[in-house]
């Protein structure tokens, strides 16, 4: 059966960054992902003309997962508290608590910040996560998939 639905698939999740370039090294580190051919960064000394305009990076199948926009101005989501929405976020996900405990180094250490920690669920809530801030300010999420028994 085909219905309109079947015919259109998502390509890529695209954010706006007044530093195109740093943002994807920060999701390129921390998800594992590859440029896509054409978008690694140039040589040292080099312009990075990709850098600001527009880069993609994809899995080690090939298959595109972000894209960047450079943007001349962005005004930073202060969600949860503020009056500007986060607007989109990202969902990741790890297998363990300690998993978790151990990429939160890594969020920390690529230049991400820790927005709220999640590890031991309220009672109306058993899900553990953490909450971050990307480089850019964009929230994103770190779920732990399968929970610790």
């Amino acid at each position: 059966m085909t219905d309109d639905a079947s015919r259109i698939r998502m390509v890529q999740t695209v954010l706006d960054s007044t530093d195109a370039r740093k943002l994807a090294e920060f999701y390129r580190s921390l998800l594992g992902l590859a440029y896509a051919e054409g978008d690694e960064p140039p040589p040292p000394g080099q312009p990075d003309e990709h850098g600001r305009d527009w880069l993609v990076l994809r899995t080690p199948r090939g298959d595109a997962q972000l894209a960047f926009q450079q943007v001349e101005h962005l005004r930073e989501p202060d969600w949860p508290d503020g009056p500007v929405p986060q607007q989109m976020h990202l969902d990741l996900s790890v297998d363990s608590l300690d998993e978790l405990r151990n990429q939160h180094e890594r969020v920390l250490a690529l230049g991400g910040s820790l927005l709220d920690n999640r590890d031991r669920p309220d009672p109306d809530d058993d899900e553990r996560f953490r909450v971050y801030r990307d480089p850019e300010g964009h929230p994103f999420c770190i779920f732990v998939a399968e929970r610790d028994r």
